[in-house]
């Protein structure tokens, strides 16, 4: 029975962590209580069994909590889908979306790097422990938005989001994890005709106010309106709410095509992924609309001119083909 409680005790510790820790750490941080030769087999137990994913090799080894996915409700769009059909396709998509969603950001693992991490445990070799946990991360946000998307949209889920994408530990109380920015925050920029400019996003104070502007729309949509050929739209509009509104000091892009994809998940139909080739196009993209309209505030509202929507519905249209022809071949 003591062993028992003891290995629960280690897990608990493993599930809290919000990053891949190591077996020193592990070890301190349940006091030293379990030998590290009973503490390293159980390690090994539970990533064989897939409750860990192992980072790193030798020293440089660390675990990572992986949530047990067999007892969560399958998304909607794969319900025609019978075992162990419907678990292949699940991993694709949650690969292929944690892959184009972290490289239009600059991560340079491949999608065959991402099945490796996700999916057999393992690690590249010579790439930084920071993309590894990048990966795990998106994951894990993906899992959360599962789970959490026939509720309805709070300020708490969206959180928990920027924790689980924003996996590195900065101990800086003006870049919170899981709460909105408290500084000004911009970018510069290049529009699609070559213009180079610099874009400030809504200042702090205007953020709560515009966030739940979203959360409002996100909430209120008739799901049962919303069609494969409506989809994209919808999808757009959410999309460059909050990457205009910029609410996290980081992280706000991936936050942003997790929010976009959950009416589409509300009315059974697949996400929308936008794919790593595309990335100069899309960020010209949203140049484009958040120079038209400008910054945000709480008099302009999220979407002062719906109008200037139409060239990034265009573009989500095109993307959305990535999933609809990856469902297509099932």
């Amino acid at each position: 029975m003591k062993k028992t409680s003891d290995k629960m005790a280690v897990l608990s510790q493993l599930k809290q962590a919000e990053t891949a820790i190591s077996l020193p750490e592990i070890s301190l941080l349940i006091g030293h209580c379990i030998p590290e030769r009973t503490l390293r087999r159980w390690l090994v137990a539970w990533v064989e069994a897939g409750d860990l994913i192992r980072i790193g090799k030798k020293r440089g080894t660390r675990y990572q909590f992986v949530e047990n996915k067999k007892k969560e409700t399958p998304p909607l769009f794969l319900a025609y889908l019978a075992e162990p059909k419907r678990s292949a396709v699940l991993e694709q998509i949650r690969n292929l979306w944690t892959h184009t969603s972290t490289a239009l950001e600059g991560n340079t693992l491949t999608l065959g790097d991402t099945h490796a991490i996700l999916g057999l445990g393992l690690t590249v070799s010579g790439k930084p422990l920071r993309e590894h946990q990048e990966i795990i991360g998106h994951a894990k946000a993906i899992d959360l938005l599962y789970q959490s998307v026939q509720h309805p949209l709070d300020k708490e889920l969206i959180y928990n989001l920027h924790k689980a994408v924003q996996t590195e530990v900065v101990n800086d109380i003006y870049k919170p994890m899981g709460a909105w920015k408290v500084e000004v925050n911009g970018t510069n920029a290049v529009t699609s005709s070559g213009k180079q400019l610099f874009i400030e996003y809504a200042h702090p104070l205007a953020v709560d106010g515009l966030m739940e502007e979203v959360i409002e729309f996100i909430n209120q949509v008739d799901v049962n309106s919303v069609t494969p050929e409506l989809a994209s739209k919808v999808y757009a509009k959410v999309h460059m709410a909050v990457v205009h509104v910029h609410p996290f000091w980081d992280g706000n892009g991936r936050i942003a095509r997790l929010l976009a994809n959950i009416i589409l998940l509300k009315a059974g139909l697949p996400p929308l992924l936008i794919d790593k080739e595309k990335r100069r196009e899309y960020i010209e993209c949203l140049a484009d609309y958040q120079v038209k309209l400008g910054k945000l505030n709480d008099v302009t509202g999220v979407w002062p001119d719906e109008s200037v929507l139409k060239d990034f519905e265009v573009f989500c249209e095109e993307a959305y083909e990535l999933t609809l022809s990856l469902l297509k071949s099932t």
